[in-house]
């Protein structure tokens, strides 16, 4: 793997942030519409996701990174059915852009931070983009989790970041925990994972970027429901954490602040 010229120093992998954007978040309350399926709601969406967002994506992901989806045939497997989508979070845009070119010609809801939403002129359009903010309190709790539903009974892909925070071109998978797995148990739908890997490319400073799909796993109906959730985990974590030996390029190398290179990140 190619010699990385920036270093950034860390000292907690579930916690730290590096995406940078300082957006002051609004409150997810229990006033926030999670659900917009009215008629202009249903014209806005469509405006916004498919002749505006899934072109610009398209353009964007394979000039600047030359794109790639690799295993888009195991979605196959899902049929018409709804599904959950996990994926490490490295790039503030091309995670947003992924999930959409690789769930069509389903729609995919992205669950998100507020801060995605609370932008004065994006974060209107955001939600009709398929952003699904987490919520603040228990009353959004439910509003929340009944548009999982309603997006999943409406053979949708639902995208969760389990590592919950941005760390650019971080080149390995960083721990997360089985919480958000409850979401596919409860709902009884299955999984896939998507990795998203840099590649040196010639004669270009920017990396390649190729996403590897793999799946599906489904919630063993025999377990209890938290050990669903740990086996759905370990299942995802461990395809992932293969999937990340594919990356050839370090951009940044992550070095926790004791002063020891964080393993898998360094040249």
């Amino acid at each position: 793997m190619e010699n990385a010229e920036k270093v950034i120093y860390y000292r907690d992998e579930l916690n730290d942030e590096f995406a940078g954007d300082h957006i002051k978040a609004k409150k997810i309350d229990k006033h926030y519409r999670y659900v917009r399926e009215g008629f202009f709601d249903t014209l806005l969406h469509a405006f916004w996701y498919r002749i505006i967002a899934t072109p610009l994506a398209f353009c964007y992901m394979k000039l600047h990174f030359g794109h790639r989806i690799i295993g888009k045939e195991k979605l196959k497997e899902a049929g018409r059915d709804g599904y959950f989508f996990y994926g490490n979070h490295t790039h503030n845009l091309a995670d947003a852009l992924v999930p959409t070119l690789t769930a069509v010609p389903k729609d995919a809801c992205v669950i998100v931070h507020a801060n995605n939403v609370s932008m004065p002129v994006l974060g209107r359009i955001t939600p009709y983009l398929g952003a699904i903010p987490l919520p603040d309190d228990a009353e959004a709790g439910k509003h929340f989790l009944a548009a999982l539903q309603h997006h999943i009974d409406k053979r949708r892909c639902v995208m969760i970041y389990p590592e919950a925070h941005i760390w650019p071109y971080y080149t390995d998978i960083r721990p997360f925990t089985d919480k958000s797995f409850r979401y596919p148990v409860n709902a009884g739908k299955p999984v896939y994972c998507l990795t998203n890997t840099y590649q040196k490319r010639k004669h270009r400073k920017t990396p390649g970027l190729v996403t590897y799909l793999d799946g599906p796993f489904y919630p063993d109906g025999s377990l209890p429901k938290k050990e669903q959730q740990k086996k759905l985990r370990d299942q995802v974590y461990g395809t992932m954490k293969e999937r990340a030996k594919e990356n050839t390029v370090c951009l940044i190398t992550y070095i926790r602040e004791s002063g020891q290179e964080d393993e898998g990140h360094h040249i």
